[in-house]
């Protein structure tokens, strides 16, 4: 049997993981837009469906109903739960996050809204972790997740929108680590937001100076958040003691 003609939206890393996943059983997309940015392309012609992972575009309802079987979404989330932009730095941060994993959705004209027609639970360990690692666990679940839609056609299961969650579009200022804040806190900020837009701090040298210092891993010992390796404001990633021994 011929294998579906589709059009693939994805402008992340994420989105590179999925389509790879696909790739591998054969599964190649007869375009591949990649920039959120540009305008929306012309679908081709007898294209049966549309698949998005991570696109960061709203489409509008004439554009979902252009192609046969619509759009569908991979999402980095149980929906109902972590709708939105920033589904994986939001679990890493949510310290009763009651697991990771992802979601197939028929795509509608609202965000991360439409019927599931597929979800699996993902077990990480260690979890939390940095970004990277969990977002392409999460993304190569996605695309074998996807996998099995295009070859079983599942029916549709509306989600409950009563327990539905959201999240917001990371900001730079999001990074900004108190370091008289809790300490798993801190450590979950700088796993979220290790790939950007980064956790950070403000260190005054003793010169009086203050600048910017990126934490790049830390760790927690006898309840303290302690950080290990660090990129101060112009300089190379480094150990942290290291930055003390030269500036404290």
């Amino acid at each position: 049997m011929d294998k579906i003609r589709f059009v693939f939206f994805g402008s992340s890393k994420f989105s590179e993981y999925v389509l790879d996943e696909l790739k591998k059983t054969g599964y190649e997309p007869v375009l591949n837009v990649t920039s959120a940015k540009a305008p929306l392309p012309e679908i081709p012609a007898d294209t049966d469906l549309c698949i998005v992972a991570s696109f960061g575009k709203i489409l509008p309802k004439t554009y979902l109903d252009i192609p046969r079987l619509g759009f569908i979404n991979v999402h980095p989330s149980l929906l109902p739960k972590y709708r939105g932009p920033s589904p994986i730095q939001a679990q890493l941060l949510d310290i009763v996050c009651q697991g990771v994993g992802v979601t197939i959705i028929k795509m509608d004209e609202k965000m991360d809204h439409g019927p599931i027609l597929a979800q699996e639970k993902i077990n990480i360990e260690p979890f939390p972790d940095h970004y990277a690692i969990v977002e392409e666990k999460l993304a190569r679940a996605g695309g074998k997740l996807l996998i099995k839609v295009l070859e079983t056609k599942p029916g549709e299961t509306p989600q409950d929108h009563s327990t539905a969650t959201y999240v917001k579009m990371v900001k730079k200022e999001d990074g900004l680590l108190d370091l008289n804040d809790d300490p798993e806190k801190n450590l979950r900020k700088v796993l979220a937001y290790s790939t950007r837009p980064g956790a950070y701090i403000f260190f005054r040298k003793k010169n009086g100076e203050e600048i910017r210092v990126v934490v790049r891993n830390a760790k927690i010992i006898e309840n303290q958040f302690i950080p290990t390796r660090v990129i101060p404001a112009g300089k190379k990633e480094m150990d942290w003691q290291d930055f003390l021994r030269g500036n404290a």
